[in-house]
């Protein structure tokens, strides 16, 4: 949520924000019109008041002398009702400005590049090398930036075909006991799972980030507070007759664990990693990816969450990053990091970066981790501030993952397919306790 005193002193500098999301600036006019009449009537209200209380002291002062009270208790009576309208009317003004700034997207940093389309998202870095066909390389120059890349003679095997094939996973079961984009995980791929899990949990912890398993269900408050629920709300899903939402991420609560406090300052940086399953209806994807593991309703994921002073946000991001594409190279993934473009970003964040690993069967870059900067944004939703000398001041939130586990699979699956085997990267051998998934039938 955007500073109200921001938007009444400088609403130009709100809408050019919004121009550069691509999105109508004329909210902003919307909004102020209904700021504006809540606080003319607020002085209608407190004028009212002032002239009750005078009405008041005078009653009492007849009342003593022995004067006749009904005309005057009756203009009191008026002025009563006049402030339940008044009242009633500035709660509707309000609720409308409220509503209009709930929905307003984040500032943006300056090195957010302006434009529209991921496929005009600059390309920070990369790292590994790509298995491409000759025929995909052209697309992957355009992509790619510098990275490097050995042509491929013949395309790895789709993961959808090795699941199922070699009984590592059952899709069309799950299809049959909860619908469409579940899947039952076995074998290897189990043992698979929770290797990374502790993997990336082992390496955040060397790094001082505090393990943290969260509730799997926060209420609407807490969602609200990091997320832009009116978009966000087909995403996610409700509990029926509860005020409970299943997490889509541990980022949710486990930035909302401090909502409504005051962290002292030297208290901060606080630096968590969560591990959590994570569900999503994954609406608006229909069509997309709805074979085999990638798009899924539940996944599991560990994320790395940072509550900081202001002016260290930006440093912290960098951290994420790092510690992500740390995660990847280990795993001996090939990736690129993007810098999200304006018109791509979500309204919470105001600079995105997203890592994306080489997919050498689908010939084509997937993304799998998201590292956001929100700036205040959560954190004045939710009322998380800072005691510190001169006053109280609003935290900086921030979330990146660190490593989603079907993705991962996936990524692996893809890149690591050898002569009748998967290899399991070098890594992850002391947590899974074997160094290759054979590939045979069942």
């Amino acid at each position: 949520m955007l500073d109200i005193k921001l938007i009444r002193e400088n609403p130009e500098f709100v809408k050019e924000h919004l121009r550069k999301r691509f999105e109508d600036p004329n909210i902003v006019d919307e909004l102020l019109k209904y700021d504006s009449q809540w606080r003319r009537i607020l002085k209608d209200i407190e004028r009212l008041r002032h002239i009750r209380n005078e009405k008041s002291i005078e009653i009492g002062q007849k009342v003593k002398r022995g004067e006749d009270v009904t005309a005057i208790r009756g203009q009191v009576r008026e002025i009563n009702n006049r402030i339940k309208e008044l009242e009633s009317l500035a709660e509707q003004n309000l609720k409308k400005r409220d509503e209009i700034l709930m929905r307003l997207p984040n500032l943006l940093l300056d090195d957010v590049p302006i434009c529209e389309g991921e496929e005009n998202c600059p390309v920070i870095r990369t790292w590994g090398v790509a298995k491409v066909l000759e025929s995909s390389l052209n697309d992957f120059k355009k992509f790619a930036g510098d990275m490097d890349y050995s042509l491929i003679q013949s395309r790895p095997e789709s993961h959808v075909d090795i699941l199922e094939k070699y009984d590592l996973a059952d899709i069309e079961r799950a299809g049959k006991v909860a619908g469409a984009r579940f899947y039952y995980l076995k074998n290897e791929l189990v043992l698979l799972e929770t290797a990374l899990i502790r993997f990336a949990l082992d390496k955040l912890i060397e790094k001082g980030y505090v393990p943290v398993e969260p509730p799997f269900m926060i209420r609407r408050a807490a969602m609200e507070g990091v997320t832009d629920f009116s978009a966000f709300e087909e995403m996610i899903y409700r509990i029926e007759n509860e005020d409970l939402y299943l997490i889509a991420t541990s980022e949710h609560p486990l930035v909302s664990m401090h909502m409504n406090e005051i962290l002292e300052e030297n208290e901060l940086p606080k630096k968590y990693v969560g591990v959590s399953p994570c569900f999503r209806k994954e609406a608006g994807a229909h069509g997309k990816d709805t074979k085999g593991i990638f798009r899924v309703h539940h996944f599991y994921k560990v994320e790395q969450v940072i509550i900081s002073a202001p002016e260290e946000s930006e440093n912290y991001m960098e951290e994420l990053i790092s510690n992500a594409e740390d995660i990847m190279r280990a795993l001996e993934l090939p990736y690129r990091v993007i810098n999200i473009c304006s018109g791509e970003l979500g309204a919470v964040a105001a600079k995105k970066y997203d890592i994306e690993v080489w997919m050498p069967a689908q010939q084509r870059f997937r993304e799998v981790v998201s590292c956001s900067n929100c700036l205040d944004y959560q954190a004045r939703r939710l009322k998380i501030r800072i005691r510190r000398k001169g006053g109280k001041v609003y935290a900086h939130t921030l979330n990146s993952t660190a490593l989603a586990t079907t993705r991962t699979i996936v990524a692996i699956i893809e890149n690591f397919q050898e002569d009748g085997y998967i290899k399991i990267p070098d890594a992850l051998v002391p947590y899974t306790g074997f160094d290759k998934i054979k590939l045979k039938n069942p």
